[in-house]
């Protein structure tokens, strides 16, 4: 029921971004494509630094730091009836305290891929493909004590890939949703020591599931050099209790300062009955994962 009203919520809330930018969006002036050029290529090289400081300060608080380090990149082809549209993600941030020291706040390799062919207006026959992972190890730690309790995650450990055909609705590059009703999905964990805590068997390196997709991406301006982005993705396994829905939504709230300077702020909500997540007093269990990001930084597009 927790899980139900967590994707309703979702939902709803694109439905009302969508609603709600719809105006906006006809509104604006679109810029010919060179039917020429086949290849569109885009990016984003952010820097975000959040700092706070306290000398002799009569309410108290806790000197910290942070530095994220976020590339986003673009690879797209469009020929006639076929689209091919490539995103890669690349995320690492740290963060320090004086009673925890220094700390991952941000850890993500993200690779997806949608192949299409032009079915109708705005509808696609579709392959989608997806990866995901992390660079470094992830640890879970004693709050109490701010001792690391155990190693949770390695480099590429744990791995997700998922692919499978499908359909999808293509608006814009800012909206669009893919549903595969027939998809692949592998849960790998090459570290032995890790892999019951992703619901993979101590004897295998992989765990194979077989489902149905949900990829929904919306990106709408609010404002003037304010946009909002959600990315939802939602995966039922048919073979083992295809009623638990894995969820992972991403909000971006991007606020523009000038064409380098911006102010970032961002929420993921993940929730895998299969994964264990680490508890505040270090031990290992059920939850929603919720990681939260906010920051001024420099933003290079190209």
């Amino acid at each position: 029921m927790r899980k139900l009203k967590i994707i309703t919520g979702i939902l709803s809330l694109l439905i009302t971004f969508r609603t709600n930018g719809q105006e906006s969006q006809n509104q604006t002036t679109t810029t010919p494509s060179d039917s020429t050029k086949n290849w569109s290529i885009k990016g984003e090289n952010t820097f975000l630094i959040n700092q706070s400081s306290f000398t002799n300060w009569s309410a108290g608080g806790l000197n910290s730091f942070a530095g994220n380090i976020v590339l986003n990149y673009d690879f797209n082809y469009a020929k006639g009836k076929w689209s091919w549209d490539n995103k890669v993600i690349g995320a690492y941030g740290l963060t320090f305290q004086k009673t925890t020291q220094w700390r991952k706040n941000d850890d993500r390799i993200i690779l997806n891929s949608l192949l299409g062919y032009k079915a109708a207006e705005k509808w696609l026959y579709t392959f989608y493909a997806n990866f995901n992972t992390q660079f470094t190890n992830g640890y879970s730690y004693d709050e109490s004590t701010n001792e690391v309790v155990d190693t949770i995650s390695r480099s590429f450990a744990p791995a997700y890939l998922s692919f499978g055909p499908g359909f999808a609705f293509k608006e814009s590059d800012n909206f669009r949703i893919n549903i595969s009703p027939a998809a692949a999905r592998f849960i790998i964990v090459g570290d032995e020591d890790l892999r019951t805590n992703y619901g993979v068997d101590v004897d295998k390196a992989a765990r194979t599931e077989f489902g149905a997709s949900l990829d929904a991406y919306y990106k709408v301006e609010l404002m003037k050099n304010i946009s909002f982005e959600n990315i939802l993705k939602l995966y039922s396994n048919y073979l083992e209790k295809p009623q638990n829905v894995d969820i992972d939504y991403t909000g971006n709230l991007f606020m523009k300062v000038n064409d380098y300077i911006s102010l970032n702020a961002g929420i993921q909500l993940i929730y895998d009955d299969n994964t264990t997540v680490p508890k505040s007093n270090g031990n290992l269990g059920k939850g929603l994962q919720i990681r939260q990001i906010v920051g001024a930084g420099i933003t290079y597009k190209f």
